[in-house]
């Protein structure tokens, strides 16, 4: 995977409407992102940065819950791990580019992919003003190789959201796209070294790479965000409707007068999400659902609340 980005020659810069388009959605999450940082962004996310740092002998009053049990065998006498927190976060978001997230059935044309970009654009700029790292890595396009590091400030922040709003450079074949998830997550696991707070942002249509999952749930903190809409859902009843697969592009005739038809498809829709809800509790990731029929600020309030619930339990 590259870190630079490959133009098309259609001409130097950001073109001007997305950039305008980069600003609105700027603007639209600003509010959002005023009550993330002032409820406490960064204490939701407390202890995502701690690191090992060394081992030493153990004193009266440490932890033994931090007695490392390998080096006092070999000691003889009991020697624990000493970990330290970093004071900045490093988030590291992958970005599903797939044709399929450009489906949407609402009639303002809010698509999954305008969702994924609304994530994006306010975790990014939490980030930026909590002066946290953010990285990117996309992947289902041929912009799959584009990799930004983990960095600070305004300018990576912009380009960012210039890569969430801009169209793929050339899209894959299916077969390139159901295992691009699983290259990315394998890639993602070696570069990122230190320990992050990791967000894969995906329909999650195709196949679900459960080891590299688990790999990456094991060193970061890695939430799944699912993308979908009602009609990936559901299917109303309204006669012979015409269905594109937008991952292998085929076309096909569906009557959705067949009520056997509809429960199929709702039962198939439900075992999808059950399956990824298990995938993710398996992997020790979290799961945060979006969907186009809903604002994304509240989906993001609520997660970050019962995440950090379940942090004052512990």
């Amino acid at each position: 995977m590259a870190g630079e980005e490959q133009h098309d020659g259609k001409g130097a810069g950001l073109d001007k409407e997305l950039l305008r388009e980069v600003r609105r959605l700027q603007i639209r999450t600003d509010r959002l992102v005023t009550d993330l940082v002032s409820g406490g962004y960064s204490s939701v996310f407390r202890g995502a940065g701690i690191e090992f740092d060394e081992v030493r002998e153990w004193t009266e009053g440490d932890d033994f819950r931090s007695v490392d049990w390998n080096v006092t065998a070999r000691q003889g006498r009991p020697f624990i791990k000493k970990f330290v927190e970093e004071r900045e976060l490093t988030l590291l978001v992958l970005l599903d580019r797939s044709r399929s997230m450009r489906f949407g059935s609402r009639p303002d044309g809010r698509s999954l992919a305008r969702i994924a970009a609304e994530f994006v654009a306010t975790i990014g700029v939490s980030a930026t003003r909590s002066g946290d790292k953010l990285g990117f890595l996309s992947f289902g396009s041929a912009r799959q190789e584009l990799y930004l590091p983990p960095k600070k400030g305004r300018s990576q922040l912009m380009r960012l959201l210039r890569e969430c709003l801009c169209e793929p450079a050339r899209e894959l074949s299916p077969e390139e796209e159901d295992a691009a998830l699983q290259r990315a997550l394998a890639y993602a696991g070696r570069v990122q070294r230190k320990r992050a707070i990791v967000f894969v942002v995906s329909d999650f249509l195709l196949s679900l790479p459960r080891r590299e999952l688990a790999l990456l749930s094991k060193r970061h903190d890695l939430t799944l965000v699912s993308c979908s809409d009602p009609r990936l859902r559901e299917i109303p009843a309204g006669g012979l409707l015409r269905v594109i697969d937008l991952e292998s592009g085929q076309e096909r005739l569906v009557d959705t007068r067949s009520a056997k038809l509809r429960q199929r498809y709702a039962e198939q829709a439900r075992e999808r999400s059950e399956q990824l809800a298990a995938t993710a509790r398996r992997a020790g990731a979290g799961l945060l659902a979006l969907s186009t029929e809903r604002p994304v600020g509240g989906d993001i309030l609520g997660f970050f609340r019962r995440r950090e619930m379940r942090g004052r339990h512990r």
